[in-house]
């Protein structure tokens, strides 16, 4: 009777931890990277370095809207330290996202539209599944510009820019 009782209280636990892997949500890792990166531009938009800086990963690449911005996450902390010190980093708001996983579902890419200081700019980026964690690995900040004024803004930037394409031409020699 004993070893009866003890066999089907056994099976019995078998049987119910069974049914709770079956019933267990998949995870939605859309939705999570959604939360993250909201999480990341409103830290900014409350100047928390903390939170902002520990959504990427240590190897992180930020690459801003001034064609010399090209940081590792140590750089672009160092850059952005003074205006998360003064209470004001930057605030941006997603208008329109788009996210894309890896089969293995461990890295994902993402674009997105976002509602800026500068008017419309666009972000994409990498991120990578770490411990259960999604986080930030790559990300580039572009400011849009309407096809009717490319002309308008090229007369703008190229005395500056002519400069650096001497420069990097040179450097690449």
């Amino acid at each position: 009777m004993k070893q009866r009782t003890l066999i089907l209280i056994l099976l019995t636990g078998l049987t119910v931890s069974g049914q709770a892997k079956k019933t267990q949500a998949p995870v939605d890792h859309k939705k999570n990277i959604t939360l993250l990166l909201d999480a990341w531009h409103k830290a900014a938009a409350e100047a928390n370095f903390k939170n902002y800086f520990d959504a990427l990963t240590e190897d992180a690449v930020f690459i801003g809207t001034d064609a010399k911005e090209h940081w590792d996450k140590p750089a672009f902390q160092a850059f952005a330290k003074p205006y998360f010190d003064k209470g004001k980093a930057w605030n941006f708001t997603a208008l329109e996202r788009h996210i894309y996983l890896s089969s293995d579902k461990k890295m994902a890419w993402f674009d997105e539209l976002l509602e800026t200081q500068m008017k419309i700019c666009r972000g994409s980026g990498v991120l990578v599944l770490t411990n259960g964690k999604w986080k930030i690995k790559h990300y580039v900040l572009s400011m849009t510009v309407p096809n009717d004024n490319t002309d308008q803004v090229i007369e703008i930037k190229a005395p500056i820019e002519d400069e650096l394409i001497t420069t990097l031409k040179e450097k690449k020699e």
